[in-house]
């Protein structure tokens, strides 16, 4: 390599290690005004004409939300219908039903796998804990259960949930990897089913029954259990940030929707775009129907195609229950969802800039060549770079975001095998090591009563084994590229 290449590695270097000190340090400067602040010091170091460097931004961070944005929100309020309907709650309930005890942890992980398809991690397993709670009562009433049945029931929900939250689109990480790797959508849906269900059974059931004998102490506040299992009210989904928060809003159950309905109300964006791939696969280009297939799996479409039928299942739903809610209550709860996701729009925003500028500078052309000198696993690399950042900077999605800027140069236009393990790579990578600077371990730790050494059994181990399993999955994959 020559010294230009030297030194624009350095800058890189440099940048990252700036991206952390300015989201870790005592100002706690937000993760979207960072990733600007390192794009605009990048470029400047790297030798981009200033002229230029705006329109990298720009170009960046509009290219990054247009293709992702409008998705997220439409998933975002998705998600929140299905909650307030009472959709995810008859999904949950149904999965359960008249169970034998030694089932149960794997039903409550096929739940959070239904239910995590259009849900953010946080929101799911708010929709799950009355159930979890409720079942995990039932079974302390009964006894037998080894270690404590809060925990048994739990960790294959939280295996689920992250393991959809970092590994599949629509969810925003893999999307905004996706879409910065030039993946194909139904490949990557498919390998990232393929990498996730044994991901899952391990991380979740498997070391569940290996960890709740381990801790037949943790138990949440009797207060909050009987909070989230009244028989009349459940706790919402808001999306923030706060423990707390999240603890106290509540809304009137819902349980009026036919559980097919519910079903296929979370499935509809998943099975268009999997037929999406399919047409692409199968029919002729000039085919009327592979034309129209094409279209409805587009992972817009398909995310509106979901939120209009959720938005009738809810009406079912409301007509069944006679405790129909207003239009404007809907609205509210509507406007309510898209506030959870504005932070992570701006994040994806400013990470598009960063890859852009790093592209634009020359630096993207220095890390390929870099990368075929030294002979680095691509699929490891990128796991490896999300999983620092996202520990260093406590934000899954700045790890997601910016491993994507940094190895996309190394795949060309991508669009193949590789490209679709790649995504699902970075977004293992980002799951590891979840520790307490991130908002997902303090709800855990206090939704279920946990001290620090118990939700760090629980919370950090369980996604420490989604990120390292995940990342086996994708290398044994990798062998078929």
């Amino acid at each position: 390599m020559t010294a230009h290449t030297w030194w624009l590695l350095l800058i890189l270097t440099v940048a990252i290690a700036a991206l952390i000190c300015l989201i870790n340090s005592r100002l706690r400067v937000h993760p979207f005004v960072a990733l600007i602040l390192v794009s605009v010091g990048t470029g400047i170091a790297a030798g981009e004409p200033a002229a230029k460097l705006a329109g990298s931004i720009e170009e960046g961070a509009g290219g990054t939300l247009g293709d992702v944005g409008v998705t997220l929100a439409l998933g975002a309020m998705l998600g929140r219908l299905l909650s307030d309907s009472g959709a995810t709650d008859a999904i949950a309930r149904a999965l359960v039903a008249r169970a034998e005890p030694r089932r149960l942890p794997w039903l409550v992980g096929a739940a959070a796998f239904v239910i995590g398809v259009p849900m953010f991690f946080e929101v799911g397993l708010i929709v799950l804990l009355p159930l979890i709670f409720s079942v995990a009562r039932r079974m302390e009433e009964q006894g037998g259960a080894k270690g404590s049945p809060y925990v048994l029931l739990g960790v294959p929900a939280i295996a689920s949930l992250s393991t959809l939250h970092g590994m599949l689109p629509p969810h925003p990480g893999p999307l905004t990897a996706m879409t910065g790797l030039h993946a194909d959508l139904g490949l990557t849906l498919g390998v990232g089913i393929v990498c996730a269900v044994p991901t899952v059974i391990l991380a979740g059931p498997v070391y569940a029954r290996w960890i709740a004998p381990r801790l037949p102490d943790v138990a949440p506040d009797a207060e909050l259990v009987a909070q989230f299992t009244g028989a009349e009210r459940q706790p919402a989904g808001t999306g923030t940030s706060a423990p707390g928060a999240r603890a106290s809003a509540e809304v009137p159950r819902r349980t009026g929707v036919p559980t097919g309905l519910a079903v296929a109300a979370v499935l509809v964006p998943v099975v268009l775009m999997l037929l999406r791939t399919l047409a692409e696969t199968a029919l002729d280009e000039s085919s009327g129907l592979g034309a129209a297939l094409v279209f409805a799996g587009e992972p817009l479409v398909a995310m509106l195609a979901g939120f209009v039928f959720a938005l009738g299942v809810t009406m079912v739903g409301s007509a069944r229950s006679g405790s129909g809610r207003s239009g404007e209550e809907t609205r509210a709860s509507l406007t309510d969802s898209l506030k959870s996701i504005a932070a992570i729009l701006l994040i994806i925003g400013g990470g598009g800039a960063f890859k852009q500028v790093l592209q634009d500078s020359g630096i993207g052309d220095a890390i390929a060549s870099a990368a075929e000198g030294a002979h680095i696993n691509v699929i490891l690399l990128g796991w490896l770079i999300a999983l620092l950042l996202s520990l260093t900077t406590g934000s899954a999605t700045v790890g997601i975001v910016s491993a994507t800027g940094i190895v996309a140069p190394l795949i060309g236009d991508g669009g193949g095998l590789e490209a679709s393990l790649l995504v699902v790579a970075i977004g293992a990578g980002s799951l590891g090591l979840n520790y307490v600077n991130h908002a997902g371990f303090w709800l855990v730790k206090e939704s279920f009563g946990m001290d620090l050494t118990q939700a760090t059994k629980t919370q950090t181990a369980v996604q420490t084994l989604v990120s390292v399993l995940g990342l086996a999955m994708a290398l044994l994959l990798s062998v078929f590229a």
